[in-house]
């Protein structure tokens, strides 16, 4: 028994594709049931009522115009080509159009067909998905190898500027101790403020690393906050570095309220730090400024120097770990954590840091700080 064969128009209105014939301005005149189900429009609103460009998006239209119909015109056929047809109901369908333009006796046609391809769409955005996260995660190890590279070198570094900041002060001590078993009377005296002042800096240094680990591996430095006189801290905080730099003149200029809330101790060690900067990179000829006081909700502190500015290109790091001037000697030198400390005192007080400097008016480096915090 010979099996019955589908007609030639049954073949194409259930052929698995879309099929469609247009007129050169893109008019459709014929079009599968494939391709009308596929968009849930009726042959009868598709076939001499719209154009297939009216099927676009705003994307697809563009496109059309811009790329296919010049092409298709040129080169007489195209193939795979994607564009998002819009079906009925607004949501857009996903199709690849393959189509060719030819001369028949009733006059010159493009003929489309259309294939599915939602499937395809679907893996090319995983695709695309799974390429930006591998994307990301490259990213994201190399930016851990040069993290671990740069803390590998910061810590090389830290060491070498450490051992050998430690080994004067260490040295001298020891010098020290072998020659007080030789010496006696005022030399002796001498000769023991110099050990406690080696024992200082070594005890200076030390404490900059405790300050500078809780900083860096903890939740930040701790304070104690507190009712203070701000001008009576600061006053206190200056006459024992009078003491400790005799040779340099430090001017105090309080200003207006004093009352504040603060961590006393800590701000002593903020003003002992940017002294002691001003005192090593200053003018050695000129005082050292050094003003504070309580305007409205904000209080602030002011230590000014003069000489040479730091340079532009500096500024921006200043409050960084291991950033130090240059003094033009050897004899001045710290592990080039005073700054960034200063820094984290200021933070632990709700305020920040500011940076100036400019050959007339000097460096000034300004801390800021809410003066009513919450005292505990």
């Amino acid at each position: 028994m010979t099996q019955a064969i589908p007609d030639l128009a049954s073949l194409f209105d259930e052929a698995p594709c879309g099929l469609l014939v247009t007129t050169l301005d893109g008019t459709i005149v014929k079009a599968n049931g494939t391709f009308c189900d596929w968009i849930g429009i009726p042959r009868d609103e598709l076939v001499g009522a719209k154009r297939l460009q009216d099927l676009f998006t705003m994307g697809g239209r563009i496109f059309h115009q811009t790329h296919w119909a010049p092409s298709l015109q040129m080169q007489g056929s195209l193939a795979e080509v994607k564009f998002d047809l819009r079906h009925r109901d607004g949501r857009t369908i996903p199709m690849i159009l393959n189509a060719h333009r030819r001369q028949r006796p009733e006059g010159e046609f493009d003929e489309i067909a259309a294939f599915a391809a939602e499937d395809r769409s679907r893996y090319e955005r995983e695709l695309m998905g799974a390429r930006r996260k591998a994307d990301a995660l490259l990213e994201a190890e190399r930016e851990t190898r040069s993290l671990m590279r740069d803390r590998a070198l910061f810590a090389e570094q830290m060491v070498g500027i450490v051992s050998h900041d430690l080994r004067n002060p260490l040295s001298a001590i020891l010098m020290g101790v072998q020659m007080l078993e030789h010496v006696e009377g005022e030399r002796r005296t001498r000769i023991l403020g110099h050990v406690r002042h080696s024992a200082d800096r070594a005890r200076r240094l030390i404490e900059e690393l405790l300050d500078f680990t809780q900083a860096r591996v903890g939740k930040g430095l701790t304070v104690n906050l507190r009712s203070i006189d701000l001008h009576e801290v600061v006053d206190g905080a200056l006459a024992e570095l009078r003491l400790a730099y005799p040779g340099r003149t430090i001017e105090y200029m309080p200003e207006g309220d004093s009352a504040c809330v603060a961590d006393a101790d800590r701000l002593a060690q903020l003003i002992g730090n940017l002294v002691s900067n001003a005192a090593a990179y200053g003018q050695v000829d000129t005082p050292v400024f050094v003003r504070s006081g309580v305007a409205g909700a904000t209080a602030e502190i002011v230590v000014r120097n003069l000489g040479a500015p730091i340079p532009e290109a500096m500024l921006a790091d200043m409050f960084e770990p291991m950033v130090r001037g240059e003094t033009g000697s050897n004899t001045v030198r710290s592990v080039g954590l005073g700054l960034f400390i200063v820094r984290e005192i200021a933070r632990a007080h709700g305020g920040d840091m500011s940076v100036t400097s400019t050959l007339a008016d000097g460096t000034s480096f300004g801390l800021r700080f809410p003066a009513q915090a919450e005292a505990p």
